[in-house]
């Protein structure tokens, strides 16, 4: 799966409510403090860490290509 950007950067957890991975701003939250969201292939617990162009985020089985 792609997302482009619109701006510079996207907060973790609004890039998994934004493409409906979860049902809720707070079940993303909870999914990423509970270690579930890998950034570029490390555990990343930080709700509100800046995703960049570049950076690849896993979840589960779906892997999102941040362009």
């Amino acid at each position: 799966m792609k997302y482009e950007l619109q701006d510079e950067y996207i907060e973790l957890f609004k890039l998994l409510k934004v493409l409906d991975l979860v049902d809720s701003g707070a079940q993303a939250k909870i999914i990423v403090a509970d270690g579930y969201v890998k950034r570029n292939g490390e555990v990343e617990t930080r709700k509100r860490a800046k995703i960049r162009s570049g950076e690849t985020i896993e979840v589960a089985d779906v892997i999102i290509e941040v362009e």
